[in-house]
């Protein structure tokens, strides 16, 4: 696709702006990117315990914003093995690694002052 196409001229800025976002990235970057996918990863249970595991006052599900960690892996793991009743957890928790949940267990437990 030529250059002087709009198609062209986005792919163009965006290859451009991925080479210069690459030049000017922060010593951090690394601990950005963890931070972006343990995000990416409590984003799949907003969709029941709310955007950053706020979920609505009064509802039938867990708030899973400022449990402690070690009660958060807990309960994962509980659910994972079966030794925890649920109806959709078993299967869900079987999707993490335990570094995921213990990513997760941190995430969730730093948001609970929100």
């Amino acid at each position: 696709m030529p250059a002087s196409h709009p198609a062209g001229r986005t792919a163009a800025a965006l290859a451009l702006l991925a080479g210069t976002m690459g030049l000017a990235a922060p010593a951090g970057a690394q601990v950005d990117a963890q931070a972006l996918r343990v995000r990416s990863l409590a984003a799949s249970c907003a969709a029941c315990h709310g955007t950053d595991g706020q979920a609505a006052a009064g509802g039938e599900m867990p708030r899973l914003a400022g449990l402690p960690a070690d009660y958060f892996a807990a309960q994962m793991l509980a659910f994972r093995s079966g030794a925890r009743p649920a109806t959709v957890m078993h299967q869900i928790s079987k999707g993490y690694s335990d570094e995921q949940v213990r990513a997760l267990a941190g995430y969730f437990a730093a948001r609970g002052g929100r």
